[in-house]
């Protein structure tokens, strides 16, 4: 069920405000495009800014929108762990299909506290997705901790890794129950992980280019790996240049461009340097997404 593309949809704003109608359209475009599931509320539909009842409305959207089209995994992580329980009660009740639950930020917990917080989560009756990012919250879950997570608890299903470390991946990938998914949390590095095991992508650029991003995800879970790793290498350029400022801010540029969403975020993200943006301006040209 949670595998190929799955799109960590961004978060519109209008005159600062959620812009549920814009964002409504933008879930259609991706079920319309054959996406994998839809993620709202992660690091891409920038969480960190939305309050506890944006946040939940969000999710309500995103899956009334998606009508059980294709599978929701409700961005409810927290650096507190009652604060994660919430969300993610709210998410289950609301109907989501899963949970994706960031290790938690700024606060550094021990790999004691990290095991303790995603086993207070996996008493909730909702499949949980760990997400490891330390680029983003200063911990990393150590490959032990995670398969002793998945051997534990049956409803901690996988994991999105975007530690950029292909070898943890890999470890990750040999050790893991039978049934526990590998998702990359970077395109760049979807198709290097998928070649040694992995299933998919919690995908940014996905926001963008859905069709091109299923259709290689789907060659490499079919074993055409020298078709989708064409794919992968006309997609290179556009998976970096999104990551030129810090992730949302080229891809809601890009889709500003496009005409999709106002290109409006919400401080402490800003609008691009004008020089990026000429370079992005330039890669989206290049590869016709413009």
């Amino acid at each position: 069920m949670f595998q190929g593309s799955i799109t960590a949809i961004v978060t519109p704003f209008k005159k600062g405000k959620f812009d549920e109608i814009v964002f409504r359209n933008l879930v259609k475009m991706q079920i319309d495009a054959g996406i994998n599931g839809i993620v709202p509320c992660g690091t891409t539909g920038e969480s960190p800014t939305l309050d506890h009842s944006e946040h939940n409305h969000v999710v309500d959207i995103t899956i009334d929108a998606a009508n059980g089209k294709v599978p929701i995994i409700a961005g409810t992580g927290s650096n507190s762990t009652d604060e994660a329980i919430a969300m993610t009660k709210h998410a289950k009740d609301a109907g989501a299909d899963a949970s994706l639950q960031v290790c938690p930020y700024y606060n550094k917990p021990t790999q004691k506290g990290m095991y303790e917080h995603f086993a207070e989560l996996a008493k909730i009756d909702l499949p949980l997705i760990v997400y490891n990012i330390q680029g983003r919250t200063g911990v990393n879950l150590e490959t032990s901790t995670l398969i002793k997570l998945a051997n534990e608890f049956s409803n901690i299903i996988g994991v999105k890794e975007a530690s950029g470390n292909l070898s943890q991946m890999m470890d990750i990938v040999a050790g893991k129950p039978k049934e526990f998914v590998v998702l990359s949390g970077d395109d760049n590095l979807t198709l290097p992980l998928m070649s040694v095991g992995g299933r998919g992508v919690i995908s940014v650029a996905s926001n963008l280019i859905p069709e091109k991003m299923v259709m290689m995800t789907n060659l490499a879970l079919e074993g055409e790996l020298e078709s989708a790793k064409k794919i992968h290498y006309e997609l290179l350029p556009l998976f970096k240049i999104l990551f030129i400022e810090t992730n949302p801010i080229p891809l809601k540029a890009a889709m500003a461009m496009k005409g999709w969403i106002c290109e409006e975020y919400r401080l402490p993200m800003c609008s691009m340097l004008p020089e990026n943006k000429e370079k992005l301006k330039k890669v989206l040209s290049s590869i016709k997404v413009l």
